[in-house]
């Protein structure tokens, strides 16, 4: 198998193990806030991946970019999972997925024009923004939509610089440094009265364990080894499928069903990053001169 149609098959694959696990991240925030939560669950997996990992000798340089990516990891499941205290997963998983269609307007900074399908996906993601987190105005915005919405921007940061330092630096050192900052930021920000709140179970010790090892430990790794044989835009169309993942999973497990204009929100956007990305082409055109 060619190291693309590999990498793409395994980024599938990371797709579904993010998107199925939007459920199991509501059920542990009964027992624990998010930056506790968050603490354990990436520190885990950061120490787990420096000892699986240990690409060798680290550079300065390496180690930095990593932190970077760490910020902007750190502040999407931040945002998220405090959005999931007050939304569906469901809903998350499909205004999550609006970074799909950011990534094109993120990478115009590196000096590329939008294509108009990309324009059109735009347009069509925001109306369906639009329905699902304002259904009877303003007045009735959730915050948790609004959370998962700034985490959305963070991610699709994210992605754009995951494409951008994996093809100048070794994804065994970048992984495992982005994923151990995000633990480091949650555990300094924790005593800052954000949250505390940590009643261990058996129902969260296996939330944290999962949430550990597939979607942040290995998820990760893979993501970032693949995106050295992917443009970022194509790997946030294959991202496209991790609300559709998120729904089955939360219609399943805890039997979520979907008004008229959560329905339709949903579809919009999914619509929007569709077109965004197939009639857009992997990657916005390069500007001329």
């Amino acid at each position: 198998m060619r190291a693309r149609s590999k990498a793409e098959a395994l980024l599938v694959l990371v797709t579904f193990i993010w998107g199925s696990t939007f459920v199991v991240v509501k059920g542990a925030l009964r027992d624990a806030s998010p930056l506790p939560f968050i603490t354990i669950r990436f520190t885990l997996a950061g120490v787990l991946l420096f000892l699986v990992l240990r690409g060798g000798w680290m550079s300065f340089r390496a180690l930095a970019h990593g932190f970077v990516l760490g910020i902007f990891l750190f502040a999407g499941y931040l945002f998220q999972t405090s959005g999931l205290l007050y939304t569906t997963p469901s809903k998350s998983a499909f205004i999550t997925g609006f970074a799909v269609i950011l990534v094109p307007f993120f990478q115009t900074l590196h000096g590329f024009h939008l294509r108009k399908a990309t324009a059109v996906g735009a347009l069509l993601g925001l109306l369906g923004i639009y329905f699902l987190v304002m259904p009877s105005g303003m007045h009735a915005v959730n915050r948790g939509d609004l959370l998962t919405l700034i985490a959305a921007t963070s991610f699709a940061v994210h992605i754009v610089l995951v494409g951008s330092y994996t093809r100048r630096f070794s994804y065994r050192h970048l992984v495992p440094v982005q994923i151990l900052t995000v633990g480091l930021l949650a555990a300094s920000a924790w005593p800052l009265g954000f949250g505390g709140r940590l009643n261990w179970t058996l129902a969260l010790i296996a939330a944290i364990l999962v949430t550990a090892l597939l979607p942040t430990a290995f998820a990760f790794s893979v993501q970032n080894w693949a995106q050295q044989f992917t443009p970022p835009a194509h790997t946030a169309l294959i991202f496209a499928l991790e609300p559709v993942f998120a729904a089955l999973s939360s219609r399943i497990v805890m039997g979520e069903r979907f008004g008229g204009k959560i329905f339709l929100g949903s579809a919009l956007i999914l619509s929007g990053m569709i077109i965004s990305e197939l009639w857009g082409g992997s990657s916005p055109s390069p500007v001329e001169g």
